[in-house]
């Protein structure tokens, strides 16, 4: 029985000394590595052969046109649009209305005129977003090119009146929709053009007297942008854009003490009592 007990109790305090032992100290987790972006790379300077394919999205307009300059060349493009649907036809009634509908589609894009000089517009929320700014002399208009084969927009941006860019949103409808992707778009482009540098989703080429953007939207807009711009002029429009830039807006003092300095996203009540008195002070004890 002695021998038992003896055993017995060897036994517990091996048990014991399992329990109690401290367990192996885990190694500190690696943090994951941080996605590391791509540098932009720089727009190259484009050959004479590619300059030219690039000139053809000027479309016959020139930059420096005013408003009505642009409008009489699209009367030109218009008329010449209609002028064969019109011999094409004998009846007098269908002529009278491809001339009602030719007045009206200048009519219509002469309508779509807007001066940027309000604190919103229909367009701050659209392909062209980016592309303008208020109350800083610029205004734009918008022409549906869906002729030869086309279905396209281009907006036409002005500066102090004077045509600076042109922004054409492409035809996505032509690529398949399991293709519409960055890499399938720069392929396209690339293949017409050169080389571009390449900023997140928009290739670029500098040609001398004009650059050029290629604007991937396909995930907010399901569209493709093409850019053509004046880059002297754009030196200017960014330049009065950032001297009409809203100041930051500038935190209480007051509140800034109660937000603790440890980048959480609530404020800091216990430490920061007495800031958070003179705020209810502050309003009235409300």
């Amino acid at each position: 029985m002695r021998r038992m007990q003896s055993a017995l109790f060897a036994v517990v305090i091996g048990l014991s000394g399992v329990a109690v032992a401290k367990a192996p100290a885990k190694k500190p987790a690696t943090p994951a590595a941080k996605p590391v972006a791509k540098k932009a790379t720089p727009a190259p300077m484009v050959s004479a052969e590619h300059k030219k394919a690039l000139a053809e999205k000027f479309g016959g307009f020139k930059f420096g046109m005013t408003k009505d300059e642009v409008l009489g060349v699209l009367q030109k493009q218009i008329d010449e649009q209609y002028e064969d649907k019109i011999k094409a036809t004998t009846d007098i009634m269908v002529q009278d209305r491809l001339r009602k509908d030719k007045k009206a589609e200048l009519a219509r894009v002469a309508g779509t005129y807007i001066a940027f000089d309000a604190h919103n517009s229909p367009w701050d929320v659209s392909i062209v977003e980016g592309e303008f700014a208020h109350n800083t002399n610029e205004s734009m208009m918008e022409h549906w090119e869906n002729e030869g084969g086309k279905n396209q927009r281009r907006f036409f941006f002005f500066y102090d009146n004077r045509l600076w860019k042109m922004y054409i949103s492409l035809d996505v409808s032509i690529i398949p929709e399991d293709k519409r992707t960055f890499d399938t778009f720069r392929g396209v482009m690339e293949n017409q053009f050169g080389k571009g540098g390449i900023d997140g989703g928009t290739i670029a080429w500098r040609a001398g007297d004009f650059d050029v953007r290629a604007i991937d939207r396909l995930k907010d807009y399901g569209a493709l942008g093409f850019v053509v711009e004046d880059p002297h002029v754009r030196d200017s429009v960014l330049a009065l854009r950032n001297e009409h830039k809203a100041p930051p807006h500038e935190t209480s003092p007051v509140i800034k003490s109660v937000i603790d300095t440890d980048n959480k996203d609530h404020p800091d009540i216990h430490s920061n009592g007495g800031a958070v008195d003179a705020v209810i002070q502050a309003q009235g004890g409300k």
